[in-house]
């Protein structure tokens, strides 16, 4: 942007009898005609959906809504106990958590597939990829699970039903395939695709940019994460969570610490 180049935006507008979304009419054109998931890929993406495009949405933000008590939920069950006037900073904190280790992982299993489909060779280069995350004896982002063994089954559903829609071309799919096989090689056994990975080729598959993925897991976690601020209003775990933890890891330096001799 220049020093003459002032900033516009393109995504809401309104006068004094009427609101835009872009440039169809809120009243007229979305409320009661238009879903959520519509609407929202429409700001976001910046195009009217096609109905693919909606249904690889919805199965994403149902697979990333919810993994039981992970440390965004705990993030949130915590702060809720410690401040339950503020629910929306109990799902903010929780948000938080959506990284490069946990949710929003899908990112980087993204950048790995833009760099196969921008190589000539896209074998050669899964084999660099391979090779590399094996010397350095890190995991390759987008395979792995440690609760689900031998297969993720999230992910294999997810590439079913992507595989299933003749609108996409497949070339991400065809590429984390190819990945995965060269992943397994390297083990010297199956490595599961996990669902993040999975995500990640579906995501690209309808248009979505690298940079712009994890956004779909915060969406999706904040849902999640609003239930289990309603689990906790009913059945309250915080305290239980502060206890366990203040219990389990014991103090070992040398002031006194009111434990019985």
């Amino acid at each position: 942007m220049t020093a003459t180049t002032k900033p516009v935006t393109r995504l809401c507008t309104h006068t004094l009898t009427s609101l835009h979304y872009r440039d169809a009419d809120l009243v007229n054109d979305l409320m009661g005609k238009k879903t959520f998931t519509e609407v929202m890929l429409m700001q976001i993406l910046g195009r009217t959906p096609r109905p693919v495009d909606m249904r690889i949405i919805d199965v994403v933000l149902i697979v990333l809504m919810e993994h039981g008590l992970t440390p965004s939920a705990i993030a949130t069950r915590l702060i809720y106990m410690s401040a339950p006037e503020n629910l929306q900073g109990a799902v903010s904190a929780g948000l938080l958590a959506v990284g490069s280790s946990f949710v929003g992982t899908m990112e980087n299993c993204s950048q790995l597939l833009d760099r196969l489909l921008a190589a000539g060779d896209l074998e050669a280069e899964a084999r660099a990829i391979a090779r590399h995350y094996k010397e350095t004896r890190s995991p390759v982002p987008g395979f792995g699970h440690h609760l689900h063994k031998p297969v993720d089954p999230r992910a294999y559903k997810l590439l079913e039903l992507a595989e299933a829609e003749p609108e996409l071309g497949g070339e991400r799919i065809r590429a984390l395939k190819q990945l995965s096989a060269v992943v397994d090689e390297a083990a010297g056994r199956p490595i599961t695709i996990n669902a993040t990975g999975a995500v990640a080729a579906l995501l690209g598959e309808i248009g979505v940019p690298t940079a712009v993925m994890r956004g779909f897991a915060v969406i999706s976690r904040a849902a999640g994460l609003v239930a289990h601020i309603v689990e906790e209003q009913q059945s309250p775990s915080g305290r239980y969570i502060w206890d366990t933890v203040e219990h389990a890891i014991p103090y070992v330096g040398n002031a006194p610490t009111g434990e019985a001799s």
